[in-house]
């Protein structure tokens, strides 16, 4: 079970990566035709993070090392501090796509600063990643 559910948190991250990637590309063109895929690809992004909090949950107080490690591990703490961050920071973008899907008009300034946004989320993503890397060698582990 361990196993699968490493498997379910690291598809999750990419999925997450590669549709914050997709919104990057769509928000590059003319919006309005784009406004349908941006929400589906905005959608995806709710979803992949939503499966990597159940996922990530279940596998800290049930399939790992347990609560216990991980909560006394500076690197965890750092990365769920970086998830929370990055999730507050596509709160703007989701409300900005789902107003162009319903037909508003796209002002340039917006689309620059949902773009500079989702730029954002995944320099985050990649500062997640380092932390995934220093937790699992046990780096930041200050003990129970």
């Amino acid at each position: 079970m361990q196993t699968l559910m490493a498997f379910l948190h690291h598809v999750a991250a990419f999925g997450l990566v590669a549709a914050l990637t997709a919104e990057l590309v769509l928000l590059r063109g003319e919006i309005a035709p784009q406004a349908r895929r941006l929400a589906v690809f905005d959608a995806a992004v709710g979803i992949c993070a939503g499966v990597l909090v159940v996922v990530g949950l279940l596998r800290v107080f049930y399939f790992e090392k347990g609560a216990a490690y991980y909560f006394h591990n500076a690197a965890f703490i750092g990365k769920i501090a970086l998830f929370v961050a990055v999730a507050a920071l596509s709160v703007y973008p989701t409300l900005k796509i789902l107003s162009w899907r319903k037909g508003a008009r796209a002002e340039e300034r917006e689309v620059r600063l949902v773009r500079r946004l989702v730029h954002t989320e995944l320099v985050g993503i990649v500062f997640i990643l380092l932390c995934a890397a220093m937790m699992a060698r046990g780096i930041g582990f200050f003990g129970a």
